[in-house]
């Protein structure tokens, strides 16, 4: 029986019973194969959407960073491939769109401004029975609305234009003179004051002159004049105050026959400089100021102004007119910044009104817009930060003073550096072929060539006075901290 017919056929199905399944799974695989290869294109997705999932964000320490596998796609990637593909993989997750869309829904302003041309930002003034404003002239008159406060007279006469008082009296935007207003309305503009014009003879025999015709101002001007006289400074004085020579003249073209301009401002307030200084620069004399106590930032060059702080300062001041005046070399190097230029933080000071109040106006309130929303939950999901094999890459935001739209930059972990900032914002903006906003503003002889040069970067949301000359990172650790204790930070540049 054991080698009967019948047994041997047994024991071959028994074997054929045994390979079966594995016979099966081969000719499985092997039709999955070969469908995969007919369908190749639309693999090819699949992959690309597996690739992807490389870039996962995790949460270390409350840092959103980014896995990112050297390997993923065919081999080694370079460093520079690494990095390039995590700025490719941030742009895209840190586009998180917002629920406002100015070009659709202008920043809307109860009032009528004054006329300015084009704003970087879509903004209307008036009245709409279609939606509510976004802000309004004067207190509030509907509900919620942030209130603005314009006034550029100084807060000595009117306290609510200090911007503390204004704020507490429930003011939402403060447009004053002072740089720590919202939005600084000061009385410099490079359309309306030629200061560039070219130095005429001094053909006068008085030394300076003054326009001065309120004389119940709250400072010592008028002390200070004639303390000025008692030390042998003579004065011809057009206005009412003092007044030794017929004022129905035009001021700057009178003034330019003179050495020395007493631009005396009716009180001594921070960042309260009027038409009065700025007239002196276009006439080509020196100022010799009585007024803002930092007077001097508002230079064009060191030296260029005579300041006098207190009444004690007055025989000091008068030594040193006379010492210029006597001697040609040293008054004429006072005036050299007309014919080399300002320097740059005169420039940086003046270009801001370059674009009109009111559109830097309409900037601020889209800016609050954005920046209330970037509150919300979707906003901080954005990774703003990609981990490869070799460094960490982190994404930031910036835009030029004057505009509202920002631009993408990017800086590696190995080099978060003060340094790094400036080169990164300027190959971004070259590479757009940026135009700064001040260009077509300037004095032709002011405007330069096309090359960028960076003067200041600082967080959106300072005030000019902040963001000019209070905020300084103090060294590159404290950059660092910074970029990383703010994901997707908002910087601020000024170019000069």
């Amino acid at each position: 029986m054991k080698n009967s017919p019948w047994s041997q056929a047994n024991q071959r199905r028994k074997r054929w019973s045994f390979l079966l399944p594995l016979a099966v799974a081969m000719v499985f695989c092997a039709e999955i194969l070969f469908m995969s290869r007919l369908d190749m294109a639309k693999n090819a997705d699949v992959v690309e959407n597996w690739t992807t999932s490389f870039f996962r964000p995790r949460s270390l320490d409350g840092d959103v960073s980014v896995d990112v596998v050297r390997d993923v796609v065919g081999g080694g990637r370079t460093v520079e491939e690494e990095v390039s593909a995590c700025e490719e993989w941030l742009e895209k997750e840190d586009a998180v769109p917002y629920a406002r869309d100015f070009d659709k829904e202008p920043v809307l302003v109860t009032g009528k401004p004054k006329d300015f041309s084009s704003c970087s930002v879509p903004c209307e003034f008036g009245h709409s029975s279609n939606r509510k404003a976004d802000a309004t002239f004067g207190y509030g008159l509907e509900g919620d609305v942030p209130s603005i406060l314009r006034s550029m007279e100084s807060s000595h006469y009117y306290s609510e234009n200090d911007p503390d008082v204004a704020r507490r009296k429930g003011f939402g935007v403060v447009m004053t003179t002072s740089l720590l207003s919202d939005v600084p309305v000061g009385y410099f503009s490079w359309a309306e004051y030629d200061i560039m014009a070219p130095v005429q003879p001094k053909t006068e025999e008085a030394l300076a002159a003054a326009f001065i015709s309120n004389c119940g101002a709250r400072n010592f001007r008028l002390q200070a004049l004639e303390m000025l006289e008692q030390s042998g400074i003579k004065i011809d004085s057009y206005g009412g105050c003092h007044n030794n020579r017929n004022g129905n003249v035009d001021k700057v073209e009178t003034l330019k026959r003179y050495k020395f301009s007493l631009a005396f401002e009716n009180s001594n307030e921070e960042d309260y400089v009027t038409e009065k200084f700025f007239q002196s620069l276009v006439a080509g004399t020196i100022p010799v100021v009585v007024g803002a106590p930092n007077i001097l930032e508002f230079a064009p060059s060191p030296g260029s102004v005579l300041h006098i702080k207190e009444s004690k300062d007055v025989e000091l001041v008068a030594a040193t007119m006379k010492h210029l005046a006597a001697n040609p070399d040293a008054f004429n190097q006072t005036l050299r910044w007309k014919y080399e230029g300002p320097s740059d933080s005169f420039k940086a000071l003046v270009d801001m009104a370059a674009v009109h109040s009111s559109c830097r106006l309409c900037i601020f309130i889209a800016t609050n817009i954005h920046k209330k929303e970037e509150a919300n939950e979707k906003f901080h999901k954005r990774p703003c930060s990609c981990s490869s094999n070799s460094e960490t890459t982190y994404h930031l935001f910036v835009r030029e003073r004057g505009r509202f739209k920002t631009e993408s930059i990017f800086l590696r972990s190995g080099n978060l550096t003060l340094k790094a900032l400036e080169l990164a914002v300027l190959e971004k903006f070259k590479s757009l072929n940026h135009v700064p906003v001040w260009k077509n503003e300037r004095p032709p002889s002011l405007r330069g060539g096309t090359e960028l040069k960076v003067y200041k970067i600082y967080p959106v949301g300072l005030t000019q006075r902040q963001g000019l000359y209070n905020f300084r990172f103090k060294d590159d650790l404290e950059f660092e901290k910074y970029i990383k204790e703010n994901p997707c930070a908002k910087l601020e540049v000024v170019f000069v």
